[in-house]
């Protein structure tokens, strides 16, 4: 296979990405982008992806799906819905620290995460500074926020960290940023960023991607 047709098995095989799975429609608007920053939030306390998902998911169902949400919900109450959401092992802290979240975001923003881009001048190196300001989010947290905002905030574009790079290296990819991001359209370079995280951290994935289409025999 050569590269573009690697990255639409890829693509294809991923299954979505991790803020779909978790119920999460993207937009440039204060609910989703809250809820990418919570979704961030449990992927930075190295727990499996799909963990993650579910304790997202169990959150948003439980009422925490705005900041506002979050802490009218409380920390007990967010423990108890990361608990049923199977992300067990850090729910205590995971639930302090969204709280905090929640108020520095209420605090800073108004709830709103769109002012933060706005505080950053649409600069990446400065959304990700400000992403680590909250609680719980350090540059991994930051970086997988900026994996999948690019998708409604262009000015992040190409959001390709090492994780990325890893799993491109993996695929036999291009591990330059730039040419990287040439293989898809800008609009799915973030479908692109999170299937190759799935790819970085599953090599087993990685051999099926590669084997899919190739002669048997």
């Amino acid at each position: 296979m050569d590269a573009r047709r690697r990255v639409a098995v890829l693509v294809e095989a991923a299954g979505g990405t991790y803020p779909e799975q978790a119920g999460i429609v993207l937009a440039d608007r204060a609910e989703p982008l809250w809820q990418l920053l919570v979704l961030s939030n449990l992927v930075s306390a190295r727990v499996q992806g799909a963990i993650a998902v579910t304790g997202t998911a169990a959150l948003i169902a439980a009422g925490a799906g705005t900041p506002y949400g979050t802490l009218e919900l409380g920390r007990q109450h967010c423990k108890d819905a990361l608990i049923a959401g199977h992300y067990r092992h850090f729910a205590e802290g995971t639930a302090t620290r969204l709280n905090d979240c929640a108020r520095l975001a209420q605090d800073e923003y108004g709830g709103d995460l769109r002012k933060l881009a706005v505080a950053a001048q649409h600069r990446p190196d400065r959304t990700r500074a400000l992403l680590q300001r909250f609680p719980g989010i350090g540059p991994a947290g930051a970086a997988a926020f900026c994996r999948d905002a690019q998708a409604v905030w262009p000015h992040l574009r190409p959001a390709l960290d090492a994780r990325v790079l890893a799993g491109a290296e993996l695929l036999r990819l291009p591990t330059d940023p730039a040419e990287l991001a040439a293989l898809v359209d800008p609009a799915e370079l973030h479908r692109l960023a999170d299937a190759l995280v799935r790819v970085a951290f599953d090599p087993e994935f990685a051999g099926r991607v590669l084997n899919a289409g190739e002669p048997v025999g």
